[in-house]
């Protein structure tokens, strides 16, 4: 994994993610949540995510626009053997660059598929864009590619997966960001809302947002604090529980 100079702003990186399915509906998006969690451990920042429908100008426009405002733009989706896999050819127009048959891909592609199986359609899955570098696929076998900043996988998860798994070592790492969870329990939001606020503001380094959960037993609160210093996250933690404890007193 390859460490930041000392001093240097975390990576940061945008998800995008591709397909009809996602838009209608009818296929859950758990990719991104994947991602999300590994960059968070990896110490890469995740900033936006975006989905597109399987057209090719808007995929082109959200593509141009991510990678030149962020380090990494992961994109999921689209690039099986049907007729509205165009994530590659998307990718092409994007950089200005072909998009061909790559020998490489084929390769890969025929060490699950012999030749009476490799037909026109499963031979779209190796139309690589000119310059890329392939991303090994250890389940199908089909590739994903990387190119410029952008890294382009499969919108099945477990494939997804097992690119992230590849690609993630070779990411500009940075210092992991840590997590805390304290339960507020039924105390209202409203009840700390302006306090929390003022711990907030006291302890710039660390990330605290309050999240209400509705269950059977009515709502229940928790506060979430993230940081990637640990005694500063220590720190803010200790004055959420302070306050905490000084409100259920109260009630």
């Amino acid at each position: 994994m390859n460490e930041p100079e000392s001093g240097e702003a975390p990576a940061t990186a945008a998800v995008l993610v591709i397909g009809d399915e996602i838009l209608s509906g009818r296929t859950q998006d758990t990719n991104t949540r994947y991602i999300a969690t590994y960059l968070a451990q990896t110490g890469v920042d995740l900033r936006e995510v975006r989905v597109v429908p399987d057209a090719e100008d808007e995929i082109v426009a959200a593509v141009n626009a991510l990678r030149a405002r962020y380090d990494y733009v992961f994109t999921t989706g689209g690039i099986g053997p049907t007729h509205d896999d165009i994530t590659a050819d998307a990718i092409g127009k994007a950089f200005g660059v072909p998009v061909g048959e790559d020998p490489r891909a084929l390769s890969m592609l025929r060490e699950r598929f012999s030749e009476e199986e490799l037909n026109p359609a499963r031979r779209r899955m190796a139309r690589i864009p000119e310059g890329a570098e392939l991303i090994r696929n250890a389940l199908s076998r089909a590739p994903g590619f990387w190119i410029g900043n952008v890294i382009v996988m499969a919108g099945v998860p477990a494939i997804m997966q097992s690119m992230m798994d590849t690609v993630g070592p070779r990411l500009r790492a940075g210092a992991p960001v840590l997590v805390e969870t304290i339960e507020a329990g039924s105390i209202p939001e409203g009840g700390y809302a302006m306090r929390l606020e003022a711990i907030a503001k006291a302890h710039a380094g660390v990330s605290i947002g309050s999240y209400p959960n509705f269950t059977g037993q009515g709502v229940r609160n928790q506060i979430v604090l993230r940081s990637r210093d640990a005694g500063a996250l220590a720190l803010a933690a200790e004055a959420v529980r302070a306050l905490l404890a000084d409100l259920a007193a109260a009630l």
